[in-house]
């Protein structure tokens, strides 16, 4: 019989994860899937809890949540992975704002399609990131990506939007950001054996597709493929910023002039003039640190999905 914890938190969404725990005892136990329940209670928390469920060989964590939820609990599993502990899968249920790893992965976004998705038990294998520095020294693991300058500054501004929610949130704090942050950094990319300097306005280093709900900055990619996608916008003046804007909500950025995008499976950011605001899957890495170290680990974990077509 398989051991399920689902993982609630009860803030997420401003208070759709706690509201969601009577249609999710609904849907699960009409499936009849046995399971045991229990909420966060503070920062840290749910990955306190993926942790120890791997350990005690629950065969499912599921995280109702948005994506800081998630990023918890699957740093709480790459632990206990590495105390020997790596069989458990990874759930979602999806409450919060942007609910980008699920987009990326293959996770249903209704909550109902999530909860057949745990009863068919269907596995995905995919990879997971690694970023070091900020605060961070010892690394932190993500599994959509991390955001460096105008996109960490994008998220930051959203956070603090209280009538707001969702992609309109992270919308307007993109306007917003424009006036904020006109003198990107200048940067040291070492990527791969490949090293070259440049002003940017954004680094983003992705294993899923899209961040803030709707920005794709990887459009093509793939968290099963081994490598992160990195998309790299150089300096823009504020004219030409709302423009690019809107080619990252279509996916069509890659040909733009100020774009540089490819696929990497380490790469070193260091900022040679001014400072490196950062995020990973959406929480916070860094407001102006020096110097970040990103790392694609393949094949880590597995996410339960809809069983695809055919298989």
């Amino acid at each position: 019989m398989r051991k399920i914890l689902v993982m609630v938190n009860p803030i997420s969404g401003r208070g759709r994860g706690e509201k969601s725990i009577p249609l999710i005892e609904g849907i699960l136990g009409g499936s009849g899937l046995e399971h045991s329940l229990v909420r966060t209670e503070r920062p840290w928390h749910a990955a306190e809890i993926a942790r120890k469920a791997a350990l005690d060989r629950f065969d499912t964590v599921v995280a109702v949540g948005g994506d800081g939820t998630v990023n918890e609990a699957l740093n709480g599993l790459m632990t206990a992975k590495a105390e020997g502990a790596g069989g458990t899968a990874l759930g979602v249920l999806c409450v919060g704002r942007g609910n980008d790893f699920a987009f990326g992965t293959g996770i249903p976004l209704n909550m109902e399609e999530g909860c057949r998705a745990l009863a068919g038990d269907f596995r995905r294998r995919i990879d997971i990131g690694k970023v070091t520095g900020g605060l961070y020294p010892s690394g932190r693991f993500f599994g959509n990506g991390v955001g460096i300058g105008f996109d960490a500054v994008v998220g930051f501004e959203a956070l603090k939007m209280k009538r707001l929610k969702g992609f309109a949130s992270y919308a307007v704090a993109a306007v917003k950001t424009v006036s904020l942050y006109d003198n990107p950094p200048v940067v040291r990319i070492e990527c791969d054996g490949n090293d070259w300097t440049q002003p940017a306005l954004m680094v983003s280093l992705m294993n899923g597709r899209r961040m803030g709900g709707g920005f794709l900055m990887a459009p093509d990619g793939d968290p099963g493929d081994g490598s992160l996608n990195y998309c790299i916008a150089g300096r823009v003046g504020k004219r030409r910023i709302f423009p690019l804007i809107l080619r990252f909500m279509k996916g069509s950025q890659m040909s733009h002039p100020a774009i540089r995008a490819g696929l990497f499976r380490r790469m070193k950011v260091r900022a040679l003039e001014g400072a490196l605001p950062a995020h990973a899957d959406g929480e916070t890495l860094c407001v102006d640190g020096a110097e970040l170290l990103i790392e694609v680990l393949p094949s880590q974990l597995d996410v339960i999905i809809p069983r695809p077509e055919g298989s």
